[in-house]
């Protein structure tokens, strides 16, 4: 199997701060930030535009970083061996928790070969797609992916793997569960759970 970067994204001005790329890090061995500020301890790639906010996300599409890819948002918490995730070989995202069939973009394993057709639909009109993806249906970044990019979820691929925190870890993380995804609030380390790294 090629090698797959462990990739986060990181656009300065917002919530997130280096500090959140390290706290990632010490959870995710040999993670690669595309960012526009540099990372102590973290190899950093810089962003190639300038997209606000999630939008910024649209970059691992680029050539930046060649090969496969396992994106983690910031806000993620790794509990087990990402190998098994690593190993899923296509195209993955998440369905959203509460919305079952609409995908959702926290945790993606992005293949090489897709990569091209979603950033030369991006590129086609970034401004208008962010104007368009405000809707329930489309919504941000993974709105527009659910549209362009062939995708399978990771609840298909591998059930019980990847959870959330609101949905299914208010008693306890599901057995087998290799990652919890935190969507909004709380952040995992306001969560004041034994299980999450300290910031």
């Amino acid at each position: 199997m090629d090698k797959v970067t462990r990739v986060c994204v990181l656009k300065s001005g917002g919530e997130f701060t280096p500090r959140h790329v390290q706290w990632l890090a010490r959870q995710v061995p040999g993670l690669v930030c595309l960012s526009d500020v540099p990372v102590p301890g973290v190899p950093v790639v810089p962003l190639q535009h300038g997209w606000s906010g999630w939008w910024s996300k649209m970059n691992l599409f680029s050539s930046a970083i060649p090969g496969d890819l396992l994106y983690l948002d910031l806000d993620t918490v790794v509990i087990g061996d990402l190998a098994t995730l690593e190993g899923v070989g296509e195209t993955t995202l998440l369905d959203d928790f509460y919305k079952p069939g609409l995908l959702a973009s926290g945790l993606m394993y992005i293949r090489e070969e897709d990569k091209a057709q979603v950033w030369d639909a991006w590129l086609e009109d970034p401004e208008g797609h962010q104007a368009r993806c405000q809707t329930r249906e489309r919504w941000g970044d993974q709105g527009f992916l659910q549209d362009v990019l062939p995708a399978q979820t990771w609840q298909q691929a591998l059930p019980g793997k990847v959870v959330s925190y609101k949905v299914h870890c208010q008693k306890q993380i599901p057995h087998g569960a290799r990652v919890v995804c935190f969507h909004g609030n709380p952040r995992p380390w306001a969560a004041k759970q034994s299980w999450v790294l300290p910031l």
